[in-house]
């Protein structure tokens, strides 16, 4: 006679991987932001960015999009000169230091 599934691990491991993904998902999105140097933006002009990013039509975000692969491949091709990466994902040194009052980067 076969097991009976057990629907409550099943749906509990599907659910942490969910937020196992959701969580490098964050990560990864912390991590392009770093590495295009839109750190430097107030939250605010990032937020206004994407949105405008959202809103745009079809040939402006193909434009966007190539330039984004263009990006990648550039990145691809001097892994060997990034900065050293901590545990966590982030550039190591990155973020460290807390920008001044009143200066880009600030919210």
């Amino acid at each position: 006679m076969r097991k009976p599934r057990d629907y409550d691990a099943d749906l509990k491991a599907l659910a942490d991987k969910a937020r196992q993904l959701k969580t490098r998902k964050q990560n990864q999105l912390g991590e392009l932001v770093t590495a295009t140097g839109a750190d430097v933006l107030r939250v605010e002009e990032l937020a206004g960015a994407l949105l405008n990013a959202t809103a745009a039509d079809g040939p402006t975000r193909e434009a966007w999009r190539k330039r984004g692969a263009a990006f990648f491949q550039r990145e691809q091709h001097g892994a060997g000169r990034r900065t050293r990466r901590e545990p966590g994902g982030t550039a190591a040194g990155v973020g460290d230091a807390e920008p001044a009052p009143g200066e880009a980067g600030t919210a």
